[in-house]
Order: structure tokens, then sequence, then C-alpha cells
């Protein structure tokens, strides 16, 4: 005779099994802006997010695993509007916060404090919106008047290229790149961390590295300036920090003075700033180009 198990147990078991999405209002002025629906019974930020992060380690003390995603008024009033729902009750926001686990700005709760969390959300959104505006300037870019080539494809690859270029240059040592490209409409910042250990192949997430060389390739789809800096920490020895400049297509390499002063001036005062201690500023190292097809 076959063993059925309790259909109550068979639920705990299967919600033991079920991840779970928390939206999370960031922001306080995003806060505010949902306290107008009077389904929304939250009237105090702080207090509204100690019980979101009450809420969380209930969940994980239960064995649930949660992703935490940020919920923002304006995407959810254009949700609705779209789908024809009532924006002042709880079903339009659950309905809305498990549409942004598909692809919104997501973090995994793994225990860190909601002072750790917010930042790491806001951060996570930040980087979505810029790859998001980097992609569609490769998209539009269109093709090339002389070629024919597909330009947001060319300047995806170049970048692709450079980058590896770059890595297999650096050498051995921990790895922190920061590329910024002026774009149409907003700076684009991206940030890459790469390993490398003697001559092993270098060690970098892939999603981060794909951000990374879409907000590159944006600068070299819009044929302008940009620049790109590697700061290299190896035990025992003072971080070395590089840099080069982004023209049209080709990474150059600054000098020492030029490296220099973009880490020791203040970018919004023009003031200068105080060097680090044990930190080398050095000129960037030449890279090799690959050839450019139109």
């Amino acid at each position: 005779m076959a063993h059925t198990q309790p259909i109550k147990t068979v639920r705990r078991a299967l919600r033991r099994e079920m991840p779970g999405t928390v939206g999370l209002i960031a922001d306080a002025h995003d806060f505010t802006a949902m306290t107008r629906y009077r389904s929304f019974t939250f009237d105090d930020h702080t207090a509204y997010l100690r019980q979101v992060e009450g809420f969380l380690r209930s969940l994980a003390a239960r064995g649930l695993h949660t992703t935490v995603a940020l919920f923002d008024p304006e995407e959810f009033s254009d949700f609705c509007t779209s789908r024809g729902l009532d924006p002042d009750t709880a079903e339009s926001r659950t309905r809305f916060t498990a549409e942004l686990a598909a692809g919104g700005a997501c973090v995994a709760y793994a225990g860190q404090p909601i002072d750790s969390l917010v930042p790491q959300l806001i951060n996570k959104a930040a980087r979505k919106a810029t790859w998001e505006y980097a992609t569609l300037i490769l998209a539009e870019a269109g093709e090339c008047a002389d070629c024919g080539q597909d330009i947001g494809r060319a300047a995806f690859d170049r970048a692709s290229q450079l980058l590896l270029n770059l890595l297999e240059a650096a050498g051995p040592g921990a790895h922190h790149l920061v590329c910024s490209i002026p774009a149409r409409q907003e700076q684009l910042i991206t940030v890459l961390h790469a390993h490398r250990q003697g001559h092993d192949p270098v060690r970098l997430e892939e999603t981060d590295a794909a951000e990374f060389v879409t907000v590159l390739a944006a600068g070299i789809a819009l044929r302008g300036t940009g620049g790109l800096v590697l700061r290299t920490t190896e035990p025992g020895t003072p971080d070395r920090l590089y840099g080069w400049r982004l023209l049209h297509d080709r990474l150059d390499p600054l000098t020492e003075a030029e490296v220099f002063s973009a880490y020791c001036t203040d970018a919004e005062t023009g003031d200068p700033v105080p060097p680090e201690p044990d930190v080398e500023y050095r000129a960037g190292f030449p890279i090799e180009q690959p050839d450019s097809h139109h």
C-alpha cells in the first residue's frame, strides 16, 4: 500500500521550496508618494523599513529564500494604468511586485541589515538603468554609412576585445575597473571587479562584465570621449592606479601626471584632494587596439 503524506505536511514542504519576493520602497520621497493610497496603511518610512527588516528575518528563520525588489511608485502607477488595475489595493501591489521579480532591480536577502540592504538595492537599480540606457544607445546607433556594418554590434565586439586585452596586460592581482562615458542625457558609470592569480585565466562575474562592456561600447558607438581607470591590488605591495582616455574607439594611456590629477581632484569643486597613502599613481600601460572595421 502506497504511503500518502497528509495534505498539511505536503503544503508545508512546498512552502519551504517556494522562493518569495518582497517589494521594498527604499526612498523616503517614494514612500510619501505611496501614502496617498488609503489601502497603504504605513505612515512612517523609518518604522516601515524596520517592519520589513523584521519580516525578512522571520522568513529567513523559517528557511524561506526571499528576493527583495525595489518598488517604484511611478512604475507601479504606469503598471496599473496599462493593465486596468486599481492602484489602491494590496492585490495590485502584490501583482506588481511579482512582475518585479522577473525583470526589476532585485537583491537576494541573506540576513543583511536593512541599512545595508537599501543601498544595495538602490545601487542595483542604478546599474540596471545604466545598462539599459547603454543598450539603447547601441540599438539606436544604426549602420555605418561607409561599410553598412551594425555600429552597435561592432562597438560591442571592439569593447569586449579591448577589455580582454587590458586585463591580459594588467597581469596578476585583484583589479577594480571604472569606466565613465558622457552620454546624451547622463554620465554613464560602470564598475567591474576581476582577479588573476599568476598566469591563470582572469576570473570575473559574467553579468558585470557584460554591463561593463556595454557601457564602454556605448562610448565607442557615440564616437566621443570617456575615461577608464584601473586599480590593482596585490598582497605586500602598494596599490597601483592607472588610467586611459577613450577617444572615438581607442583607449589611449594617460600620463602619470594625468592619472594623479584625475584621482586627486574633486570632480565637483575642482579642488585638490590629498593622495591616498600607500598608492602608486602610474601612467596607463599600452593596450593592443583591435582593428577598426569602419
